[in-house]
């Protein structure tokens, strides 16, 4: 294990995460962590230069629908869910043009 993590290290993420850790906690933790870096190592050391990057491991392109407005200007409709008044009466505000 190449990647030595010190106990500095190990509360400050406890600080960040707010968590609270017992000793065993933070000694499991620094070997997992130490674990996970020596494997990010070993990842680093293949050779990617013909790869080309993807955000996604599927082909997938935009596959979000166009942003169309369906139910158009029903501004009247809308406005008779709103509350009536204290009076009792409701009105449709005029339009401000």
């Amino acid at each position: 294990m190449a990647n030595i993590i010190s106990d500095e290290t190990i509360e400050y993420v406890g600080i960040l995460a707010k968590l609270e850790l017992s000793d065993e906690e933070k000694e499991q933790a620094k070997k997992d962590i130490g674990r996970m870096l020596d494997y990010v190592d070993k990842l680093n050391e293949l050779d990617t230069s013909g790869v080309e990057p993807m955000s996604h491991v599927f082909p997938v392109h935009n596959v979000f629908r166009e942003d169309v407005v369906t139910n158009g200007d029903d501004r009247d409709n809308m406005l008779k869910n709103a509350p009536a008044v204290k009076d009792g009466s409701w009105k449709v505000p005029k339009t401000v043009e």
